[in-house]
């Protein structure tokens, strides 16, 4: 990789424990799409070019090329040697010669702004959503949410905010990727940690399901965006 290609377009966000999380700037910017270009192996660019909306396409660029050029760090490998598996839910995993590697990674992107979290190890799931109003709140809180949290969501909606949704959603979703079940997981089936819910930055979380392990939720929203990084503990 040429020093063309290693204009950085990520900046180390939070350290937590063994978990790194760098956040992925994803607005438009031709240098750093081009760089993010050449880290893309053939079949990848293939996929880039079936995107209808630039703005999708853009955050998958620069997404992907980040994740190779953080992964190659990580592992100590050429861009070349570098692969990605997938398990039964679509979670997607690296491989280095076609061989699994030991290290473990979550992506997640709104509007602007993306976030990868890497470990050397372990099951953990990042998310983040872009503060913005939405016209389908009520919907989604039906849909997505438990009892408990309803009640919550509705009484801060109310006093016309939203901020809780996302700081909800977030953890909702990060647990799920981290579990790797994708959407065949009911978000409803499971409430977000109490501490969480009180407005505490840290809680301590068991799947219903899964009883067996237990998850650190860790709140990382800033003014900009809501995000939670749930990993295995």
């Amino acid at each position: 990789m040429t020093d063309s290609a290693t204009h950085c377009w990520w900046s180390l966000f939070r350290t937590i424990g063994n978990v790194t999380v760098l956040h992925i700037d994803l607005t438009p910017h031709a240098q750093h799409e081009a760089s993010a270009l050449l880290w893309l192996h053939e079949n990848e660019l293939e996929d880039s070019c079936n995107y209808v909306h630039l703005s999708a396409r853009r955050r998958f660029v620069l997404c992907r090329g980040a994740l190779r050029a953080i992964l190659c760090g990580n592992l100590g490998c050429d861009n070349e040697r570098l692969t990605f598996g997938e398990h039964r839910y679509g979670k997607p995993f690296a491989l280095v010669d076609a061989i699994r590697a030991q290290i473990s990674f979550n992506v997640s992107h709104s509007g602007s702004h993306g976030l990868i979290a890497v470990a050397p190890g372990g099951q953990l799931g990042v998310d983040v959503e872009e503060l913005a109003t939405r016209r389908d709140f009520d919907r989604l809180i039906e849909a997505a949410f438990g009892p408990n949290e309803q009640s919550e969501l509705k009484l801060e909606r109310v006093r016309g905010e939203f901020r809780l949704f996302f700081k909800l959603w977030t953890v909702k979703e990060a647990l799920i990727k981290a579990l790797g079940t994708g959407l065949s997981l009911d978000p409803a089936a499971f409430e977000a940690p109490e501490e969480i819910r009180r407005g505490e930055t840290v809680g301590t979380f068991w799947f219903p399901q899964v009883p067996s392990v237990r998850w650190r939720v860790v709140d990382i929203g800033n003014e900009e965006f809501a995000a939670a990084l749930a990993f295995a503990v």
